[in-house]
Parts: structure tokens; sequence; C-alpha cells
């Protein structure tokens, strides 16, 4: 089975690529532990189902199979695959027909997890999303997004991202562990990875006590820290039980490494189109392939954000808003070096197609998160922050009927005794309960200016400080009004 495995994957990989392959496959022999014998070993790979991460997969698998032809015995390779709400049932198909294109379900050397939460189970394509993974993803949305006036990538990256490192934990301490973590990112990349945790815990004072901030054990410290005070901050210092969900393991070994693949390879996925989507089956599905994620149906959402903001918030059209989404994230396919094919399939699926799209994502974030559209427009007036700052804009705007009660909104939010009927209605318009919406009340508003330097002094703003993902667009805050320059971030 492996010779026929690795037979058929030197037919599909360049030359280039499957040289090397046999490089970085002899570089990692000498990087596994020589204590012990090759079979016994095990590395990871976290695999999120996009072409990117398919063909690093590929990658690796070639070395496998190189190693076992050189030796007779080869390292066990260890997939995890962590999911969120945000993944759609078409990324979990390409997963399961990329395990069968590279033999990995039939070879004993390969163990296939995936992570919900906390929770490691045997990967299978046919197991339903975890209920409660998909009710922590929505309230994580909703209370970041009202905090960020619906700014696209902390509404919808900042959790997800301090959750895929956990999954990294999680899997790397899973069943006595694994000896290396491969990565395709450079060395470089780690280490900016690393510096920039490490100055994010010493400046909001998050550091781990000093003999615990070495190698990975301690980069997973300083992470849990930092996602111990982002979440009391975005959920409060009393929600202890979502606070505890959201912490980071560090039962990792000592001393336990990366190694690096990046060398060794290419990731243009336009010089290996046809290993991609003929022999690994990887489709671009219309929910999965969202702009520049093709294992994530959000930034879909991102854009039917920005859209409603300039619908409901500038008096302007919801197609002038997905216009200027889609100009923006088509630009950052062009800075990610996308295949021109798949640029124009995202032009031509938004083109003329406003209706259509708005629909279609109505439908998803129902689907996804049991989210309405109205309670994304609340999101995106961000009315309760800041002790209600924006609250009368918004019930003249979106409930006109409640907007003489916006003395009683505010009594109630402050901590006023409950009233049934007030409660519901706003619960019902917002997805969050009356205690979330009396944390918002209590919190800060966090919108980043097109001007601003560095940090505005909290961690919320903080987290994607030098994000590359942004970019200040010209746009217009009324239907007739000058251009002005905005911030605009997203996937």
């Amino acid at each position: 089975m492996r010779a026929d495995a690795l037979r058929e994957l030197r037919a599909v990989l360049s030359t280039q690529n499957y040289e090397g392959a046999v490089r970085c496959a002899m570089r990692l022999h000498d990087a596994l532990p020589d204590d012990r014998p090759l079979g016994s070993s095990v590395v990871l790979v976290a695999y999120g189902g996009g072409k990117d991460s398919s063909y690093t997969l590929t990658f690796v698998r070639a070395m496998q199979l190189v190693l076992f032809q050189l030796h007779g015995t080869t390292f066990r390779m260890r997939v995890a695959t962590n999911r969120h709400a945000g993944m759609p049932r078409a990324v979990m198909e390409n997963i399961d027909r990329v395990y069968g294109a590279l033999r990995l379900a039939e070879d004993p050397a390969c163990e296939l997890l995936l992570i919900d939460g906390r929770r490691v189970r045997p990967f299978d394509v046919d197991v339903p999303q975890d209920a409660d993974v998909v009710e922590r993803n929505r309230v994580d949305i909703l209370m970041t997004g009202h905090r960020t006036a619906a700014d696209a990538r902390p509404t919808f990256c900042n959790a997800c991202n301090l959750s895929m490192v956990n999954s990294f934990g999680l899997a790397a301490g899973h069943d006595g562990g694994v000896d290396l973590i491969i990565t395709g990112d450079s060395q470089r990349e780690q280490r900016d990875y690393y510096l920039w945790v490490s100055r994010l815990a010493k400046r909001f004072g998050l550091q781990p006590p000093r003999d615990q901030r070495s190698g990975f054990k301690g980069f997973l410290a300083a992470l849990d820290n930092i996602s111990q005070a982002y979440f009391a901050d975005i959920h409060g210092p009393d929600a202890s039980g979502v606070i505890a969900d959201h912490a980071i393991t560090t039962d990792v070994r000592e001393g336990l490494r990366f190694f690096s693949i990046y060398d060794d390879t290419a990731y243009a996925s336009g010089d290996h189109w046809e290993l991609l989507t003929e022999y690994l089956g990887f489709r671009f599905d219309d929910i999965a392939f969202s702009f520049t994620e093709s294992d994530c149906g959000n930034p879909a959402l991102m854009a039917h954000l920005r859209a409603l903001k300039c619908e409901r918030r500038y008096g302007r059209t919801y197609a002038d808003g997905l216009d200027e989404y889609v100009r923006f994230a088509i630009s950052l396919m062009g800075k990610k070096e996308f295949p021109p094919q798949l640029v124009e399939l995202m032009r031509e699926r938004y083109e003329g197609a406003a209706d259509r799209m708005r629909a279609a994502m109505d439908a998803y974030a129902l689907d996804a998160y049991g989210l309405t559209e109205e309670q994304l427009v609340a999101m995106v007036y961000a009315p309760f922050t800041e002790k209600g700052a924006g609250l009368e804009e918004y019930l003249r705007a979106e409930q006109p009927d409640l907007a003489e009660a916006a003395p009683r909104v505010h009594a109630l939010l402050d901590g006023a005794e409950a009233d049934a009927a007030l409660t519901g209605r706003l619960e019902s318009a917002t997805g969050l309960t009356l205690d979330q919406l009396r944390v918002l009340y209590r919190g800060s508003l966090r919108i980043t200016s097109a001007t601003a330097g560095a940090d505005q002094g909290e961690l919320i703003d903080s987290i994607l400080e030098g994000d590359p993902h942004k970019e200040v667009i010209s746009t217009r805050h009324s239907a007739d009004g000058p251009l002005v320059p905005e911030l605009l971030s997203g996937r």
C-alpha cells in the first residue's frame, strides 16, 4: 500500500517538489529522537482543510513514504483538524477526499484527529458539529462584534485564532504526545509569533513565571494568560465558566519543537493546481471558498456585515457596501498570490449579485451560528457599549416603537429590575441575554482609526496589532457625503 501511495505521489508531484520532499525527509530523520526506533517517533501536522494545508499534508505524506522506502519503517503522523462553526460540511468532505487520495485512513502509521473545542476524537466526516462549540462561537462573535462595531477581523478571528493555538496543544499532548510539530512557517515567521506573544504578555502584565517561559510550553502558557484576560474583558469577569472554556492547554512535552518544511517546498497553489483539484479531489465550494479562505465561510459574513453597515448606518445601498468589501478582499487575494482563476471566480460570484448573495449569507449565518439579519444589524450599530452611547440612534432606526422607551432600556441595562417584555424584545433583537447586554453596557467601544498608530490601550486593540489583513479605503458615511478614509479589515 505504501509503495503504491509513493508511486502515485511521484507521478503527481513536480520533480522540484519531490526532490524537496526527499531532502526534507532526510532533515526530519536527523531531527527525530535517536534513542528509539524511527517507527516510535510521532510528528504532528495541523490540517485546516484548505488548499495550502492540503498541499502541506501531501508533502509531509511524501516524506513519510520516502523514509519507509529507505528504512523499511517510518515515523507516525498525527493529523489534527480544529473545527469551528464557520467550517461548513464541504470542508469536512474535502478533508475526507484528501485522506482517501493519500491513503491515510488505511495506514496504521497515520492517526487522524478531529478537535471540537476541547474534545479530541478520531476524524469522521459525518460527525455533526458540537452544539456547545457552535454556541460558544456564536456568543464570541456577538460579544466581540458589539465591542468593535462588527469590525471583521476581531469579530470573527480573535477567538478563532486562540482556539486554533489551543488545538495545537491539545493534539500535541494527546495520547502520549508527539516528538515534533511540522509547520509550513519559516523560521522567521515562527520567531515573529513568539516575539509577538512575548511582547503582548509583557505589555499587559500577563507573562508566566520566569522559569515557565521557554519553548512551546512557555508560548502556550503566555497565550493562556492572554486568552483568560481577553475573554474576561469580552464576557465579563464574572463569566468564570465561559472564561475557563477558553483556556489554552499547556500539557505538552518539555522541549517540544517545531520542524519547518518552508525551505524545501513551494506553496503557490497555481503551481500544483492539478495535484490539488484532480489527484486530491479538492473542490472550491461556494461557501467554504470565500475570498482568501478555502476552508471557512466567515469571510462571506464579513462582506455581509460591511454591506449592512453601509445600508443601515451610512444611508447608502447594500450593493455599495458589498462592492467595497469585494474590492478590498480581491486586493488581499492579489497580495497572497492567488491563482488568477480563483480571483476571477470570486469576482464573478459577487458581480451584480447583491440580492442573491444577501439571501445566501443570511441563510449561512442562520445555519452556521443561529444568527438572524436583525441580530447582525444590531451588532453593526454596537448600541450598548459606553453606557449605551449609541442606543437612541439604534432604537430610532431599527426599533422605532421602542424609541420613547430609551430611558427604560438604559435603566434595565444599568441594573434595574428586569421587565420581562422589554428584556425579551432586546434578547430577540440581539441574540444575547440580559446579563450579556449588561456586560456590553459597562464595556468600551473599540473602533480602530484609519490614522491610529499603535495600540489604543486595551488588550482587544492589541490582539491583531500589525495584522496585514486590513487596508484604508475611501468611503462615504452618508449617501451624498464627502470621501473619508476608513480602515477596513477582513479575509
